[in-house]
Protein backbone atom coordinates (compact mmCIF):
# COMPACT_ATOMS: atom_id res chain seq x y z
CA UNK A 1 0.00 0.00 0.00
CA UNK A 2 0.97 3.36 -0.60
CA UNK A 3 1.47 6.14 1.81
CA UNK A 4 -0.45 9.01 0.93
CA UNK A 5 0.19 12.74 0.33
CA UNK A 6 0.59 15.29 2.80
CA UNK A 7 2.45 16.29 5.34
CA UNK A 8 4.67 13.84 7.35
CA UNK A 9 4.50 13.83 10.69
CA UNK A 10 7.20 12.21 13.08
CA UNK A 11 6.46 9.18 15.01
CA UNK A 12 7.21 11.26 18.54
CA UNK A 13 4.80 14.26 17.12
CA UNK A 14 2.31 11.59 16.52
CA UNK A 15 2.42 9.77 19.80
CA UNK A 16 2.32 13.07 21.77
CA UNK A 17 -0.39 14.98 19.00
CA UNK A 18 -2.63 12.09 18.78
CA UNK A 19 -5.48 12.96 21.30
CA UNK A 20 -5.95 16.20 19.43
CA UNK A 21 -6.19 15.11 15.88
CA UNK A 22 -8.59 12.17 16.71
CA UNK A 23 -10.65 14.53 18.80
CA UNK A 24 -10.56 17.22 15.82
CA UNK A 25 -12.00 14.14 13.51
CA UNK A 26 -14.38 12.93 15.92
CA UNK A 27 -15.82 16.15 16.70
CA UNK A 28 -16.05 16.66 12.98
CA UNK A 29 -17.80 13.39 12.53
CA UNK A 30 -20.47 14.15 15.07
CA UNK A 31 -21.30 17.07 13.92
CA UNK A 32 -21.47 16.24 10.35
CA UNK A 33 -24.15 13.45 11.65
CA UNK A 34 -26.00 16.05 13.23
CA UNK A 35 -26.78 18.47 10.30
CA UNK A 36 -29.99 18.43 8.67
CA UNK A 37 -30.73 18.93 4.80
CA UNK A 38 -30.89 23.30 4.31
CA UNK A 39 -34.11 22.89 2.76
CA UNK A 40 -37.31 20.09 2.56
CA UNK A 41 -37.42 17.82 -0.30
CA UNK A 42 -35.84 14.83 -1.32
CA UNK A 43 -33.38 16.11 -3.44
CA UNK A 44 -32.37 18.33 -1.27
CA UNK A 45 -31.89 15.78 1.17
CA UNK A 46 -30.65 13.48 -1.42
CA UNK A 47 -27.51 16.38 -2.36
CA UNK A 48 -27.47 16.51 1.87
CA UNK A 49 -26.76 12.61 2.16
CA UNK A 50 -23.97 12.80 -0.68
CA UNK A 51 -22.08 15.78 1.07
CA UNK A 52 -22.57 14.68 4.67
CA UNK A 53 -20.87 10.79 3.11
CA UNK A 54 -18.10 13.31 1.20
CA UNK A 55 -17.25 14.78 4.99
CA UNK A 56 -17.40 11.11 6.48
CA UNK A 57 -14.82 10.23 3.80
CA UNK A 58 -12.37 13.17 4.10
CA UNK A 59 -12.25 12.28 8.24
CA UNK A 60 -11.69 8.21 7.68
CA UNK A 61 -8.81 9.22 4.96
CA UNK A 62 -7.33 11.37 7.32
CA UNK A 63 -7.30 8.93 9.99
CA UNK A 64 -6.03 6.30 7.77
CA UNK A 65 -2.74 9.06 6.55
CA UNK A 66 -2.66 9.98 10.60
CA UNK A 67 -2.09 5.77 10.92
CA UNK A 68 0.90 6.36 8.42
CA UNK A 69 2.20 9.41 9.85
CA UNK A 70 0.86 11.79 8.09
CA UNK A 71 -1.86 15.10 7.24
CA UNK A 72 -3.53 13.68 4.32
CA UNK A 73 -3.94 16.20 2.03
CA UNK A 74 -6.71 14.83 -0.10
CA UNK A 75 -8.45 13.44 2.91
CA UNK A 76 -8.03 17.45 4.22
CA UNK A 77 -9.68 18.30 1.06
CA UNK A 78 -12.48 16.44 0.82
CA UNK A 79 -13.24 16.87 4.23
CA UNK A 80 -13.42 20.96 4.20
CA UNK A 81 -14.94 21.53 0.80
CA UNK A 82 -18.34 19.31 2.45
CA UNK A 83 -17.83 21.12 5.62
CA UNK A 84 -18.25 24.29 4.02
CA UNK A 85 -20.77 22.43 1.40
CA UNK A 86 -22.50 21.69 4.87
CA UNK A 87 -22.20 25.48 6.36
CA UNK A 88 -19.50 24.67 8.84
CA UNK A 89 -16.69 26.81 8.28
CA UNK A 90 -15.55 26.77 11.52
CA UNK A 91 -14.90 23.11 11.61
CA UNK A 92 -13.07 23.39 7.88
CA UNK A 93 -11.37 25.59 9.46
CA UNK A 94 -9.98 23.09 12.49
CA UNK A 95 -9.66 20.49 9.46
CA UNK A 96 -7.15 22.73 7.61
CA UNK A 97 -4.99 23.54 10.41
CA UNK A 98 -4.26 20.41 11.27
CA UNK A 99 -1.73 20.45 8.35
CA UNK A 100 0.16 22.21 11.22
CA UNK A 101 -0.49 20.82 14.05
CA UNK A 102 3.12 19.49 14.78
CA UNK A 103 4.48 23.44 14.67
CA UNK A 104 2.58 24.18 17.62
Amino acid sequence: MTQPAGKTIAPDDRARLDQVFMQVVLDVQAQVQQTQPAQPGNLAAMFHKETVTEALQGCAMLIAGWNQNVVDDAGVIRATKALRALELGDLASRVEKLRQIDEV
